[in-house]
């Protein structure tokens, strides 16, 4: 995979449900003790070097924002890092969380 792949809220649940994909979420960190979607990592600048060290290159990442945007160049930096398979997850957290489940506290 050279260029980043866009990815559906539904096929976001589904990678999730099975265990087949990390999620991170890069919003900002009172944006993620507030709600974020469950079993999601916050990936930051403080994170990155953690998350990169403890996952496997070849695990599929989706990248999660406010609306589907910033995810976009977030996951284009982590396929340039060297992960295989990296998704930006269209409609972001704000439509993630008009249909399926949240959660607030900290998880990172």
């Amino acid at each position: 995979m050279e260029q980043f792949a866009h990815i559906s809220i539904v096929d976001t649940k589904a990678k999730l449900d099975e265990g087949s994909a990390k999620i991170v979420d890069i919003r900002d960190d009172q944006s993620f003790e507030q709600a974020h979607i469950p079993g999601s990592i916050q990936l930051n600048n403080g994170s990155i070097a953690q998350f990169m060290n403890e996952n496997d290159f070849d695990t599929p990442v989706v990248v999660v924002c406010y609306h589907g945007h910033s995810s976009q160049q977030a996951a284009q930096y982590l396929l340039h890092q060297g992960f295989e398979e990296v998704y930006s997850m269209d409609g972001g957290f704000e439509m993630w969380r008009q249909q399926f489940p949240i959660e607030a506290g900290d998880r990172s």
